[in-house]
């Protein structure tokens, strides 16, 4: 009888150690990738800041992998995210900008990321994973009618989402003044006026039998200033209701947003869905409204930095990753996550007033910003990778890599082996690894807008970066190191000068691109450039033509930054309540 029993406590007690062991080896990982809007690369305390105090986000660093050379696909939110999302450079999915408009302005436009696009988030919801974003999306809603989310996250991998479908920007705050179009709107506010002084001057010469002005030509003028007024009024003064929502799945439940308490509401809504999906292998990307304008002041750290309302936002940037991983970590799940922290692309340069200073990032030692073409400050972004047992601690790569090389990472770590597109972004893991030392992007392409703007090359078995501009944005006013009359650099036209021979610069040597090369000073100078034409060409020969392109097996995508795509349509518009009286505010405790 003894013996049955002993096989019965031994089988027991090895399942017992199986539960406990098991749960961290076998289990397929989960993933927190945590994206800031707008950092600056020199921000971070790990990338050389001494003077913010970032240590949750040094800590992550320390405790696992700091990329040094990571690359944004585009210097701008809408693009820049769809490149992220997607692993391909944003051109391919319909995102590449040939006018003034670079990124979705409307929630009530029809512009987003395509049905047809595939998602990192869509590829592990199809192995099993339960996925969620929390935050910004700005990649669309609807297509065609109010409520057919067909841009939504929800259609695009996420099973939960709760956020902001558009952006935090200025127009969600009252006297913050407004970010959309303000060149627009100042023509058809004075066109308006001049209507209505037009109108009322024919009125008087007509009462006063000056002039004998038709009615019916007072009636269409009358309806005319209407029309005017209601095209600049309408769309452009309730934009905080258009644009500011939060959303919970496809349902709006705050129209505008209650900025004030939006940090503390993100970070426990990405807390709680940890919490929800501990014991099941689940996706979280958790995208800050962090440190868009308009900037945050939370009393807890109002005042608190030395840099400001900027640096008070990035100290409460940090307090909220730190506190999101305390919950990874307090729930037993750090072992078995990956961890990831990011910008979408570089700091705001021009972003600033004399009231508040300056409202944009640093961006270190690189030259150039958000909205600046391929500059190296627009562009290069903080890249951290945190799995303990995984991944050694105090790793530094200082290899060439992309934010498009997050999809295939995960596809990887997933054990996603299903055919895919044509994809733009590389594996990580070896790197981070450590089993290879040498990137798998040889090139890399950087557009402003449509346009290809730069190029870099890493030649196998050389410390050295080049990179060739081929056209740059003209800064203004003249010598000023960013585009400060328009706030946003442009990419085509008058707005760049375009270099023949491109400028070269050897970003190992000159990481901030201030001395360009010259036959005399490169000695490889001809072969660079010869290799960086080859390289374009064929990069622009797996674009997809306006068929098919044989290449890339896939027809041309859509273009979602048309005029005729972006413009607000109310049709479109999400709404909470009867369209146009919409308005609600999120029923939860206060926080």
């Amino acid at each position: 009888m003894r013996f049955p029993f002993v096989s019965l406590l031994l089988c027991l007690l090895l399942a017992a150690v199986n539960d406990v062991t098991g749960k961290e080896t076998n289990k397929r990982p989960n993933f927190v990738l945590i994206m800031a809007d707008d950092l600056g690369i020199g921000d971070i305390g790990c990338y050389g800041n001494t003077t913010i105090r970032t240590p949750n986000i040094d800590r992550l660093a320390s405790e696992g992998v700091k990329l040094t050379q990571h690359i944004a696909a585009a210097p701008l939110c809408t693009p820049s995210r769809a490149a992220f999302m997607t692993g391909r450079y944003a051109l391919r999915s319909g995102f590449g900008s040939r006018g003034r408009v670079q990124v979705l302005l409307f929630l009530g436009g029809s512009g987003g990321l395509s049905p047809k696009e595939t998602t990192f988030a869509k590829r592990l919801q199809q192995q099993g994973y339960t996925t969620g974003l929390v935050g910004k999306w700005h990649l669309g809603v609807n297509c065609e009618h109010r409520g057919d989310h067909c841009h939504h996250p929800n259609q695009h991998g996420f099973n939960y989402y709760y956020g902001l479908p558009f952006t935090l920007f200025n127009d969600c705050t009252p006297g913050e003044g407004s970010d959309v179009m303000n060149a627009e709107q100042n023509m058809l506010q004075n066109m308006a006026l001049m209507l209505g002084v037009g109108l009322l001057t024919l009125i008087c010469v007509r009462v006063c039998g000056l002039l004998d002005v038709s009615l019916w030509l007072l009636v269409a003028l009358f309806s005319f200033t209407i029309v005017v007024n209601a095209v600049w009024y309408v769309p452009f003064k309730h934009l905080r209701t258009w644009n500011c929502i939060i959303m919970r799945n496809q349902d709006v439940i705050e129209q505008p947003i209650t900025v004030e308490t939006l940090p503390q509401r993100l970070l426990g809504e990405a807390q709680d869905f940890i919490r929800r999906n501990r014991d099941q292998p689940f996706l979280l990307f958790f995208s800050l409204a962090h440190t868009h304008t308009p900037l945050f002041q939370t009393p807890t750290f109002a005042g608190k930095s030395r840099h400001g309302r900027y640096g008070d936002n990035i100290e409460e940037m940090d307090w909220l990753i730190g506190q999101l991983t305390k919950t990874v970590d307090s729930l037993g799940l750090a072992n078995n996550t990956l961890m990831y922290f990011t910008s979408d692309h570089g700091g705001h340069l021009e972003d600033r007033d004399s009231r508040t200073g300056q409202k944009g990032g640093w961006n270190g030692i690189y030259r150039g910003g958000k909205a600046m073409g391929g500059w190296e400050g627009g562009i290069r972004v903080p890249g951290i990778f945190r799995w303990p047992g995984r991944l050694a601690a105090g790793t530094e790569v200082d290899e060439p890599t992309s934010l498009m090389d997050l999809y295939p990472t995960l596809k990887h770590l997933a054990e996603d082996t299903q055919p895919d597109r044509h994809l733009d972004g590389h594996n990580l893991m070896p790197l981070l690894d450590g089993k290879v030392k040498t990137s798998k992007h040889e090139f890399m392409f950087h557009y402003c807008g449509a346009y290809l703007n730069a190029a870099r090359w890493h030649p196998p078995g050389s410390n050295s970066v080049y990179k060739a501009h081929f056209f740059t944005p003209n800064f203004s006013p003249p010598g000023a190191v960013g585009c400060y009359h328009t706030k946003i650099c442009m990419c085509h036209g008058e707005r760049v000068t375009h270099h023949n021979p491109p400028l070269l610069y050897d970003l190992f040597h000159d990481p901030s691109e201030s001395r360009p090369l010259t036959p005399d000073s490169e000695p490889r100078y001809t072969e660079v450039l010869e290799q960086i034409t080859k390289a374009v060409e064929k990069h622009k020969s797996s674009l997809p033509d306006e068929a098919v392109s044989a290449d890339a097996q896939e027809t041309a995508p859509d273009a979602e930054m048309t005029w005729e795509k972006i413009l607000w349509k109310p049709w479109l518009q999400p709404c909470c309540g009867t369209f146009p009286f919409c308005g609600c505010r999120e029923d939860r405790p206060e926080i």
